[in-house]
């Protein structure tokens, strides 16, 4: 049998598909016949690289994520603004990206999965509280504009309430209640010195309880 000589280029050819079906049809009504059949590729060869279609949509998942990743290190990395114009920034785009359209059609079936919510906590105190959050929480104590004792903590907590607690999508809300909940994170918040969301983001999150 001759070998896969561009494996990568397989691999993106599947996430491609899978995302662009993912995105149409939504998670649950797409099988994996049919990424097979808009691929182009063989059974084997989808097996090859993913042992199921949660594996491809983890995959679909993570790409997302590093797209993600490379626009709030910029927010990190700007020069300029202070630590707590930087934070309400990378709050306010993280919140938007996660209200993107592609991940929408997977949320069902993602919030029910024990692995992905253990790979969520999992990216939030490995890696975007301890590489994005925390950074710019430090800034902002050295120029005066955050006030806090325990930042590396603080740096947790928020990215918690925010992607778990309060976010409208993965914990379905009425108006109201989504806009308690926002009132509740910024009077919490205000104690260090930052209100992070403003009245369009409330605005756009409660948009997700008609959705």
């Amino acid at each position: 049998m001759a070998r896969n000589k561009h494996p990568e280029q397989t691999v993106q050819r599947i996430l491609d598909t899978a995302s662009q079906l993912f995105f149409q049809q939504g998670y649950g009504k797409t099988t994996l016949q049919d990424i097979i059949d808009a691929t182009r590729l063989s059974k084997g060869a989808i097996y090859h690289h993913f042992a199921s279609k949660e594996a491809i949509l983890i995959a679909v998942v993570d790409r997302i994520g590093d797209f993600n990743s490379a626009v709030l290190a910029e927010i990190r990395d700007k020069k300029g603004p202070t630590g707590a114009e930087k934070l309400r920034d990378l709050f306010r785009t993280s919140m938007k990206l996660s209200f993107q359209g592609k991940i929408l059609h997977m949320l069902p079936f993602l919030i029910e999965n024990p692995k992905f919510m253990a790979l969520q906590m999992q990216s939030i105190l490995g890696e975007a509280a301890p590489d994005y959050v925390l950074p710019i929480l430090r800034e902002g104590i050295a120029d005066g504009s955050i006030r806090a004792d325990h930042p590396e903590q603080l740096s947790e907590v928020l990215l918690i309430l925010s992607d778990l607690w309060l976010h409208p999508i993965l914990r379905p809300s009425t108006p109201d209640q989504v806009r308690a909940r926002c009132a509740f994170f910024n009077q919490f918040t205000q104690q260090y010195g930052f209100a992070l969301l403003d009245d369009d983001l409330v605005d756009a999150m409660v948009e997700f309880c008609h959705s």
